[in-house]
């Protein structure tokens, strides 16, 4: 992937005395240059790019002092990204350690200092389509090695992202999606900004859209998200669903589901079951390794069925299709069965 380079200028003034501080001295100042960094992504997520950067947040440390607190930096008509106040770098080259991350609010709360460099209760948004990404990075420079270039920054994806496509190619029946959802996996989680590893909580969700318009599935893979786009989850290890033992899903376990109307071509309703009008969701298990930093798109293949009734639903873990309908034909013999009729048209039948 080619690589845009921001330059971010970090920057204020701070004055070093030099000398004896009599009086009738004079102070020394050395001002030195602006700290600068320079911002790229590490790899590439549907909702952060270089191009669309437009905020960073900066804390840095000096021998785990803090050098300064937790600044934004905003990226001005120039491309350059400027903090106020600004700061220098020291003149006795000594190192400073940088904790940078974006956005400013990633749903938690974010501690910097001393003592702590964690963010605690982070959540993704309910809603699907208010769900944003959140990269950060870690970096040291000094003014010898970074006055004049910037120190480079840059920044990973710390989510797990999640699509969903499907098709069939099955001609019998008519497929029809209205919405998605992603059931069950962790929803809150600690994470360490110098390790960065996240530590799970125990709360899970369920993550779902809805759209007015359905989606018809044809042979070629469809993206059936909706409006909202992909999800940004944590990163975590998914344990499954068991729709035969555990079809309520009593245990939380993950699975994703489509809102999903099918009809044979020639009109019949098969689901939902005939007794229940409009769409229903299907479900599947799924026990991935969600790992950050990477995009998981799941293509459903309709074609041979189509999963189990969502665990939320009337009937949960019930096959929404059962296997293709076959005959077993058994042609019995000829039997003979003789019937007497008499010629004699004197007959009395016949008068």
């Amino acid at each position: 992937m080619k690589k845009t380079y921001l330059l971010l200028t970090a920057a204020a003034v701070a004055s070093l005395g030099l000398g004896a501080c009599s009086d009738d001295e004079p102070i020394s100042e050395n001002h030195g240059s602006a700290i600068s960094f320079r911002a790229s992504m590490g790899t590439r997520a549907t909702e952060t790019t270089n191009a669309n950067l437009s905020q960073i947040n900066v804390a840095a440390f000096m021998d785990n002092t803090p050098f300064f607190n937790t600044l934004q930096f905003a990226k001005g008509s120039d491309g350059y990204f400027t903090s106020n106040p600004t700061y220098n770098w020291p003149g006795d080259n000594s190192t400073l350690t940088f904790y940078a991350y974006s956005p400013a609010s990633p749903g938690g709360v974010v501690t910097l200092n001393a003592d702590t460099k964690n963010m605690t209760g982070f959540s993704p948004a309910a809603d699907i389509a208010s769900q944003i990404d959140f990269i950060s990075t870690s970096a040291t420079g000094n003014k010898e090695k970074n006055e004049s270039t910037g120190v480079p920054l840059k920044f990973d994806h710390r989510l797990a992202q999640i699509e969903i496509r499907a098709k069939t190619d099955n001609e019998a029946y008519v497929y029809k999606i209205s919405g998605i959802r992603v059931g069950q996996p962790v929803s809150k989680a600690d994470f360490d900004f110098t390790s960065n590893a996240w530590t799970l909580g125990t709360d899970k969700a369920i993550y779902e859209e809805t759209y007015a318009t359905p989606i018809q599935l044809g042979s070629t893979l469809t993206s059936v998200m909706g409006a909202g786009g992909n999800l940004m989850l944590i990163p975590q290890q998914l344990t499954a669903w068991k729709p035969l033992s555990d079809p309520s899903n009593a245990a939380k376990g993950a699975y994703i589901a489509i809102k999903l109307q099918i009809n044979t071509v020639a009109g019949a309703q098969v689901y939902p079951f005939p007794s229940e009008p409009g769409c229903e969701w299907a479900a599947i298990f799924i026990d991935d390794n969600w790992e950050p930093g990477k995009r998981y798109v799941y293509n459903l293949d309709l074609t041979h069925g189509a999963g189990y009734v969502d665990p939320n639903d009337p009937d949960p873990g019930k096959p929404v299709l059962g296997g293709p309908i076959d005959f077993t034909v058994d042609v019995t013999n000829w039997v003979d069965s003789n019937v007497d009729l008499p010629m004699d048209t004197g007959s009395e039948e016949s008068k």
